[in-house]
């Protein structure tokens, strides 16, 4: 097999990298991890080739790819199941709405991510409430959330995607600064704040400290 390199910033933040980094982990994937410093610029260095000079991005061999959602796609396609894990789920109107989930946590809820950024998740958590527009953010998740997630249920559906790691994140941002969640999204984010593949990133982000 051609060897995985996920290039990702060195603090160990990046909700994008973090995407990535679980679904090498779910599919059981030897990889290795180049950290680069943002504040050093390495991530413009002739060296690191991904087309769109973001990180992270994933070397496979002779390919660069960059933005966390084709990756996860490529992986899901590129090691497919049965020969490895699913990402996504099996049912194509549950991969829809996986996918419906994923790119809208990337596109919308701004407020929530600049009042709520990942450092209040693997750091001290915010100290001041949220704004009237991150409070209608908010509302809006939870919104979402609702329809999809019921009480007891700790994935989105029958068995664990990786939509499930986004969103268990996107929610820890409100519940670790202490911000009012109905219980049963609390409890989801929590149970898969337990899954190992995301406790393994959680520990490296604890070491970047």
């Amino acid at each position: 097999m051609e060897p995985l390199i996920l290039h990702l910033e060195n603090q160990w933040i990046s909700p994008y990298a973090m995407s990535v980094f679980v679904a090498l982990e779910e599919k059981q994937l030897p990889y290795s991890v180049r950290e680069l410093s943002l504040a050093a610029g390495e991530h413009k260095d002739p060296s690191f080739r991904a087309r769109t000079g973001r990180i992270p991005a994933l070397q496979h061999g002779a390919l660069w790819l960059a933005e966390s959602h084709a990756i996860v796609e490529y992986l899901a396609d590129i090691f497919p199941y049965p020969a490895h894990p699913r990402l996504f789920p099996e049912d194509l109107r549950q991969r829809a709405i996986c996918r419906e989930l994923m790119a809208w946590i990337r596109s919308d809820l701004l407020p929530i991510r600049e009042e709520r950024p990942t450092s209040t998740v693997w750091g001290p958590p915010a100290d001041k409430p949220l704004s009237a527009k991150a409070q209608e953010a908010a509302a809006r998740l939870v919104r979402y959330c609702d329809a999809l997630i019921a009480d007891g249920q700790t994935t989105l559906f029958a068995a664990w995607c990786i939509a499930d790691a986004d969103l268990a994140l996107m929610l820890q941002r409100l519940h670790h600064s202490g911000d009012a969640l109905p219980a049963k999204l609390a409890a989801y984010a929590e149970a898969n704040w337990q899954r190992p593949s995301i406790q393994r990133w959680c520990s490296r982000a604890a070491l970047a400290r």
